[in-house]
């Protein structure tokens, strides 16, 4: 039904943008105001569950592995793989990029420029991504939706509850089933699903069209294969080496939740979806992708990072820059160790890119070259973010298993 309701979507949006004259009941009533209100409707009902799922999912998850040096096993594996397939993807976009040289001979008169678009952008240092792992008032990271606060927060209380056992049995059995009501309400909310997705992807093609990316088609296009690469390359290569999965079973048992994630261009709204999908057709149990999911949509973001490598390489060819081979790994480690630090809501990756720029010296006022298509873009890559969090799922999950069988 959402693969539906995605194709439906872009057809209404087209004959919205193209066949139906400009006027206040199509701009106010139709797109701004019916569509507008669906979609974000559905975004913010999502939105209100990921700060109690992830912090109950991933306790539950911390309290079942038991042991830390079980959960630092499946954790050390984790990190592991989201930090070397960030990498991989950063290095094939800036090949693909280098390859394809998509800013070179472009009439930049010809794109729609709007510096407002970067003037509100903040980037994030080093030193305080690192601190802003460490919450200084959990009940106010919970509150604004500190995703890194409330996963080290959710951790640490995971391993203690499993650590005292039946003295805090009650606070367990609480938390496990406040854990159960969410995921319920998931299930309700995942049930408008298709409304959502058709009024979101109307709204979009109705508002952009085609003309903004005829432009940009080669930049489009480079961005495009390098994400195909990871997604349906890295990913399959990976699955079959560590696990056996056969890679078209996986896309297409997966691919439901692929479709949502594309349209609602946010990791963490897809976490209920990634987990029950994973565990219902994979095969992954819940111990596992409680854990990995909910990490991964806040830490592993190959799809962004792969934006970023591209990104780079097309807003310097447009300036006449040449990028050396120093400053493409430093771009590579910044774009890896910024994914850290990224929020899994939609338009976080142009603050990322912000950073990445600017850790070369590139001109971030080169950001808005590329802003009338990011939204476009940000579904694409949380699309390959998401399809990475639930590879890592699956093989840590396999790998555990030989782990337990051996021992």
């Amino acid at each position: 039904m959402i693969f539906i309701a995605l194709i439906a979507g872009a057809i209404t949006g087209m004959v919205l943008h193209y066949l139906v004259p400009d006027s206040s009941v199509k701009n106010d009533v139709i797109v701004e105001g019916v569509l507008y209100v669906l979609g974000q409707g559905f975004i913010r009902l999502m939105k209100m569950l990921v700060v109690p799922l992830v912090f109950c999912s991933l306790v539950c998850g911390s309290m079942a592995i038991g042991d830390t040096k079980k959960l630092g096993n499946v954790g050390g594996k984790t990190l592991a793989f989201y930090l070397v397939t960030t990498a991989v993807a950063v290095a094939v976009a800036l090949g693909i990029g280098t390859l394809l040289r998509p800013g070179i001979g472009l009439d930049m008169s010809k794109i729609q420029v709007n510096a407002s678009d970067i003037e509100t952008m903040e980037s994030t240092s080093l030193v305080q991504t690192i601190l802003n792992i460490i919450p200084d008032n959990p009940i106010k990271s919970l509150a604004s939706g500190e995703m890194l606060q409330i996963i080290v927060f959710a951790l640490i209380i995971g391993v203690i509850l499993a650590k005292l056992g039946e003295r805090a049995e009650t606070v367990s059995n609480f938390i496990s089933q406040f854990n159960d009501i969410m995921m319920e309400m998931t299930m309700m909310v995942m049930s408008l699903a298709p409304i959502g997705v058709f009024s979101l992807i109307a709204r979009t093609f109705a508002t952009i069209g085609f003309s903004a990316f005829v432009p940009l088609a080669k930049y489009m296009i480079a961005v495009l294969i390098a994400l195909a690469i990871q997604c349906f390359g890295v990913y399959q290569i990976l699955l079959k080496l560590f696990t056996g999965l056969n890679p078209v079973k996986f896309i297409r048992k997966f691919f439901p939740v692929m479709a949502f994630a594309f349209s609602t261009a946010t990791s963490n709204a897809t976490i209920p979806l990634s987990i029950d999908t994973l565990n219902k057709k994979v095969g992954v149990s819940k111990k596992i992708s409680s854990f990995t999911i909910p990490l991964g949509a806040t830490i592993n973001m190959d799809g962004t990072a792969i934006y970023q490598g591209v990104c780079a390489v097309f807003i310097a060819s447009c300036y006449g820059i040449n990028l050396t081979l120093s400053q493409q790994i430093v771009i590579i480690l910044t774009a890896v160790l910024a994914s850290v630090g990224t929020a899994g809501v939609p338009g976080s990756g142009m603050i990322m890119l912000a950073m990445v720029l600017q850790s070369v010296g590139l001109p971030v006022e080169g950001i808005a070259l590329v802003a009338g298509i990011d939204r476009l873009f940000d579904m694409g890559r949380t699309t390959v973010n998401i399809t990475g969090d639930a590879a890592c799922a699956v093989i840590v999950s396999h790998l555990e298993d030989k782990r337990l069988k051996k021992a």
